[in-house]
């Protein structure tokens, strides 16, 4: 807590001395304040009637958080690498000014005043002097000002370290104690109950997704009860997106492989938490043809929301849950503290190495997901 309070303290002393509004240091302050309200979180989670909303909106804030911090240390890091780049270029003019306002201190007042050409030429000396002194004081302030920020720099991506190992150990114990809330949760209604011998069955006599979803209701003991009454049309284009990340392919773009799919890909982080768009049952959850583990979401009788390449899934076939109820995780391994705080690391594609694919179908039949998701990515 005084680590972090440390930080926060270097972090704002930073922010009043060289910036304003989006300086690199305000926004690492900004992080750090993120990270303490996500610790918060967590510690009050603990009592919370609902522990698994709790915990979901906990594992969140740890993402925003952390997010926030990669961003601001980048920035903090390409500052500062700026700055020591400009203080090197300008190693021989600082060298000169230095040598400058050296001399004009150390010299005896009569030495000054002493010139070669006489009184005119000694008039004329302190002419320019009068002139020079004001410009060569600017750029010394300049260049102490500079100095400063370097060595302020640096000392927040040293805090920061800390502050970070701290935070990923928060979101480390908030993604356990989830999955343990998830699997004790006993509340949800519940529309079916599955049959497992008929979903064995159905996967191994389906090669395609098409062929898996026409044959959803056969996996229930008994059938569907009648379908949800629920009708999510009035949302249709603003339905947010079940993960924190970036459009990385369209429907109908050819991947590298020049194959095309019917649904859409996210850039995602690892680890990251997926969460249900909106209130629905679970018709399926597991590992699924080539898909790897695969979670199909009915908002609303005969539309299908399918997301594919989890690592961990939530909850069980037939429940009923609530819009932003944790559905699973994405894989891959969290970052290293020191590939976060690498200036390159955002820009080397690790921060999105993992892809959600989201698939829509509406009636058995395939639709482009970006008329009911918001991916806010222009075309």
């Amino acid at each position: 807590m005084r680590l972090r309070a440390a930080f926060v303290g270097l972090a704002l002393w930073a922010g009043a001395a060289f910036g304003q509004q989006g300086d690199p240091a305000q926004a690492a302050l900004a992080a750090a304040e993120q990270l303490e309200q996500a610790t918060l979180a967590l510690q009050e989670a603990e009592g919370a009637r609902d522990r698994v909303r709790a915990l979901t909106e906990t594992v969140r804030a740890f993402e925003a958080g952390l997010a926030a911090m990669r961003d601001g240390l980048r920035r903090v890091s390409i500052r500062e690498a700026q700055l020591s780049r400009r203080l090197r270029a300008r190693e021989d003019e600082i060298a000169g000014l230095l040598g400058v306002l050296q001399t004009i201190e150390t010299s005896p007042p009569p030495v000054l005043l002493v010139h070669p050409a006489g009184p005119l030429g000694s008039a004329r000396s302190a002419m320019m002097l009068a002139e020079v002194t004001p410009a060569l004081a600017a750029n010394a302030d300049r260049l102490r000002q500079e100095l400063d920020e370097v060595r302020t720099l640096r000392l927040l991506q040293q805090s920061a370290a800390r502050t970070l190992e701290d935070g990923l150990r928060g979101i480390q114990k908030a993604r356990a104690e989830l999955s343990h809330a998830v699997a004790e949760r006993t509340d949800l209604p519940r529309r079916f109950t599955e049959d497992p011998v008929r979903t064995a069955i159905l996967i191994s006599s389906t090669e395609t997704l098409d062929g898996f979803a026409s044959g959803l209701s056969e996996i229930a003991e008994g059938g569907v009860e009648e379908g949800s009454q629920a009708d999510i049309s009035a949302s249709k284009g603003r339905i947010a997106l079940p993960v924190q990340g970036v459009l990385l392919r369209r429907a109908g773009e050819a991947d590298a492989a020049g194959i095309r799919r019917e649904g859409i890909i996210l850039a995602a982080r690892p680890r990251a938490l997926v969460t249900s768009p909106t209130a629905a049952t679970i018709r399926y959850r597991g590992p699924l043809l080539d898909l790897g583990n695969v979670v199909i979401l009915e908002p609303q009788a005969d539309i299908l929301f399918v997301l594919s390449g989890l690592s961990e899934v939530y909850g069980e076939a037939g429940q009923v849950i609530p819009a932003g109820a944790p559905v699973g995780l994405m894989g891959g391994a969290a970052p290293e503290t020191g590939a976060i705080l690498s200036p390159s690391g955002e820009e080397s594609g690790s921060a999105l190495s993992e892809t959600l694919y989201i698939e829509v179908r509406e009636g058995n039949r395939p639709v482009d997901p970006e008329t009911w998701f918001r991916t806010d990515k222009d075309g």
